[in-house]
């Protein structure tokens, strides 16, 4: 049992040491930025997305970078906290493109 416990805490100090970019499944901001700009321009570009819609997403995206840019501005880097919050709304921002994609409101005839 004793060695069960410390192959645990042994894990658990290695997953706390390993960087955050090294995880499975994480995106670093920029690169997510990146890959959102080129769905909203493919999404305009196919038609799949409509003026209007690539207005407002356009804009949600312009006030994440603001955001960003007042987190990185109060202290070098982001905590977690901040890098959480940013992930978080990012992935709404990514699901509203998604589904505006699909809405099939904006097809071409």
């Amino acid at each position: 049992m004793k060695k069960f416990m410390l192959l645990i805490a042994g894990l658990g100090v290695a997953t706390a040491a390993v960087p955050a970019s090294a995880q499975p499944g994480w995106q670093a901001i920029n690169a997510r930025q990146d890959r959102i700009e080129q769905r909203i321009n493919q999404g305009i570009r196919s038609g799949s997305l409509s003026r209007r819609e690539a207005t407002q997403i356009r804009n949600e995206y312009r006030g994440l970078v603001r955001l960003e840019a007042r987190y990185r501005a109060s202290r070098p880097g982001l905590t977690l906290q901040e890098r959480r919050d940013l992930d978080r709304r990012y992935d709404a921002l990514s699901a509203k493109i998604r589904y505006e994609k699909h809405d099939r409101n904006n097809r071409r005839r």
